[in-house]
C-alpha cells in the first residue's frame, strides 16, 4: 500500500494546514502554502479536512502506484498525465496498480496539491505531518521527496461515492497582474504617507528569490519615516515586511517565528489562494481592506467549502 517516487521533480514535499502551537518555541507553522486548493484536493477525494497532501513545486513528479487508490490534484495546473495520457486538475480519479503519474510543464501557477484518498502513512510532529526542511522537523524524513521514496498509503480507498462527479472548475486563473487584498499595520506608521501610497498604487514584480519562506518583490521603494529596524515581534502568514531597501517581502509558510522589519500589511487569509501560485515575473498590486472585509471574505470561503463538502455526498 505504497507510492514510489521515480523522480522527485524540483520540490516535493509533505505538508498539511501546519504545526500550531509551537511558535513560542522557535518552531515555524509551515503546512501548505495554498490552502484552500488543498482543502478541495481533500474535499474531492473524501478526506477529512486537513488530511497530509503532497505540495509540488513548478516542476511535478513522478509517482508509481502500488496499489489502487484515488487521487485529486488541485491547485497550479503543473501538467499532469497517467501513463501518458493527461489527466484534469480538480477532479477525483481512480488510479490503479503499476500507473505512473507524472507532470510535464507547468501552465499556470506554480504549485500543485496532490491528495490520497485515506492519507498519507507520515507520523505526525508537535501534531502535525508537515514538512520543515531547514530544521528536517515532519513531513518524510523531514526532507523533500528523492528518487526511490517509498511513502506509505494509510487506509487507501479506490473507489468513492459519485466518483464521477467529484469535480469543479479549476480555480487559479493566470491574469496579467494580480490583485492581492491586505489588511495595513501592524507598523504602517512607520511609513511615509508617500510610502503608503506608493505601496498601495503601484505595481510590482515577484523575483526569482522566492522559496516557501518568503516571496520578494521588486518595483518603487516604499519610504519609511525613519528606521526599518522594530524590536522582534511574531510574524503572520502573508505578512510583508519591508527592509531598508523599500522592497517588500511577503512572508509564507516557512516564516521564521520573530522579525525585526517594519510590516507594512498582511495579505488576507481568503487570497492566500493567488498568493500560494505566484512565481517569478508575475505583476502585483495591493488593495486596501478592512478587517471586517477580510473576516468576510473567509468566512464566505469556509462556506462555499462546506457546500462543496455536502454537495459531493448527496449529488
Amino acid at each position: 500500500m505504497s507510492v514510489t517516487v521515480l523522480n522527485p521533480g524540483l520540490l516535493t514535499t509533505v505538508q498539511d494546514m501546519g504545526r500550531i502551537g509551537y511558535q513560542q518555541f522557535g518552531v515555524p507553522v509551515s503546512g501548505v502554502i495554498d490552502p484552500r486548493a488543498a482543502e478541495i484536493a481533500n474535499i474531492l477525494v473524501d478526506n477529512p479536512g486537513g488530511e497530509a497532501v503532497l505540495e509540488c513545486t513548478m516542476m511535478g513528479p513522478h509517482l508509481q502506484f502500488g496499489r489502487a487508490v484515488c487521487i485529486a490534484i488541485t491547485g497550479g495546473d503543473l501538467g499532469p498525465t497517467l501513463d501518458g495520457a493527461p489527466v484534469p486538475n480538480y477532479r477525483a480519479i481512480a488510479v490503479q496498480p503499476g500507473q505512473t503519474l507524472r507532470f510535464t510543464a507547468p501552465k499556470t501557477g506554480c504549485r500543485a496539491l496532490i491528495a490520497f484518498a485515506g492519507g498519507l502513512d507520515i507520523p505526525k510532529v508537535m501534531g502535525s505531518r508537515s514538512t520543515y526542511l531547514r530544521a528536517k522537523i515532519g513531513g518524510f524524513q523531514g526532507r523533500r521527496l528523492e528518487k526511490g521514496d517509498v511513502i506509505g498509503l494509510r487506509a487507501p480507498r479506490s473507489e468513492l461515492k459519485n466518483l464521477a462527479n467529484r469535480y469543479i472548475t479549476p480555480e487559479f486563473i493566470p491574469r496579467p497582474q494580480y490583485n492581492l487584498r491586505v489588511v495595513m499595520g501592524p507598523q504602517d506608521d512607520a511609513f511615509t504617507q508617500e510610502g503608503i501610497h506608493t505601496f498601495l498604487s503601484q505595481t510590482y514584480t515577484v523575483t526569482p528569490e522566492f522559496d516557501r519562506m518568503g516571496c520578494r518583490l521588486e518595483g518603487a521603494a516604499i519610504a519609511h519615516r525613519a528606521s526599518a529596524d522594530i524590536i522582534s515581534d511574531g510574524i503572520s502568514f502573508g505578512a510583508i515586511q519591508v527592509p531598508s531597501a523599500g522592497q517588500p517581502i511577503i512572508m509564507l509558510a516557512d516564516r521564521q517565528t520573530t522579525g525585526g522589519y517594519t510590516k507594512i500589511a498582511a495579505v488576507i487569509t481568503a487570497d492566500f489562494r493567488i498568493l500560494g501560485q505566484l512565481k517569478a515575473g508575475d505583476k502585483v498590486q495591493f488593495e486596501r481592506v478592512s478587517i471586517q472585509h477580510a473576516q468576510d471574505a473567509l468566512l464566505t470561503q469556509r462556506a462555499a467549502l462546506r457546500n462543496l463538502r455536502r454537495a459531493l455526498q448527496v449529488c
